[in-house]
């Protein structure tokens, strides 16, 4: 009797986790899959479990694999994998939420400090022969405020942060219950107006979409730092451009992008006012074994019922 199949939309996964899933037969799609890829796969392996790293998971998928009974997240965002589609189909959908916490808000931190400090623009000048000091006024966030858009896991390990730094925070979150009390909830309206910098750690929903946009980033202070290192899909690109360009943000921090990876020839690169990192705010050691144990645990719970 040969045994179950559990794929993994990625080329490797942490040896602990590969450890709570040793009665199962692995299947990688490797280290870039296409959709098209993964329902074949899914239609040559017929799993009973997905972990998902990398690239989308759809109907298609999930029809080429009968036995399917869990899609389970590498990380805590979602919105690759279509939850329509498997409710439909009584296949759970299941994250590792708070796995890589830690991570993703020391990313934030890190993009957040870049662009107050323009720590990336400085090290060019100084590799170049350069002594800016006559010049160069960087931004003190002390006593500043900031906006964070969600307060769950890593919204509020962000929120400890800020804090530390002396900054009054806003937070935006209509599911948030029982916050620290150092973090203030507002509404989107009040956190347009009195934000110094904003940092987006929500999901991407039909709902939020191109959240900051022409209109929203026009309603911010002129000289708003904006950070993301939740999803591309949050912000408008080309609306982020115009405002960067006009002086209305003075400096974007991103580690996520409307389409990944990032190709050739796109508007942000060689733009001053941007800081950019290839999404790697969960991709640490710790964050890797996190995120692996987290999404094996998570597909047995449901495989055992």
């Amino acid at each position: 009797m040969s045994r179950p199949a559990i794929l993994i939309t990625a080329a490797d996964l942490a040896p602990q986790a590969l450890a709570l899933l040793a009665d199962y037969e692995i299947v990688y799609a490797g280290k870039t899959p296409t959709e098209d890829d993964i329902v074949a796969l899914c239609r040559q392996h017929n799993p009973v479990a997905i972990i998902v790293r990398y690239s989308k998971v759809g109907a298609a998928a999930m029809d080429a694999a009968p036995a399917l009974k869990v899609v389970s997240k590498h990380g805590s965002g979602t919105d690759t994998i279509d939850k329509v589609a498997a409710k439909a189909r009584g296949i759970e959908v299941v994250a590792a939420v708070g796995a890589n916490a830690a991570a993703v808000a020391e990313q934030a931190l890190a993009l957040l400090l870049a662009c107050a400090k323009s720590v990336p623009q400085l090290n060019e000048r100084m590799h170049a022969g350069h002594w800016d000091k006559a010049t160069h006024k960087s931004l003190e966030l002390g006593g500043r405020t900031i906006g964070l858009i969600g307060l769950g896991a890593i919204g509020l390990r962000f929120a400890k942060m800020a804090d530390a730094l002396g900054m009054r925070v806003l937070g935006f979150d209509p599911f948030a219950k029982n916050l620290p009390d150092f973090v203030q909830l507002a509404d989107l309206e009040t956190i347009w107006s009195e934000s110094d910098a904003i940092s987006l750690h929500c999901p991407l929903t039909d709902d939020n979409r191109g959240l900051l946009n022409a209109d929203t980033l026009a309603r911010c202070k002129q000289g708003v730092i904006v950070v993301n290192t939740a999803r591309g899909g949050l912000i408008d690109e080309a609306a982020l451009l115009a405002a960067v360009q006009s002086g209305q943000v003075r400096m974007a921090g991103l580690d996520s992008f409307a389409v990944e990876p990032m190709t050739a020839g796109h508007p942000f690169q060689h733009q001053p006012g941007f800081i950019l990192s290839p999404h790697i705010g969960g991709v640490t050691s710790d964050a890797y074994v996190n995120m692996g144990l987290g999404a094996a645990r998570n597909a047995l719970a449901v495989l055992n019922g």
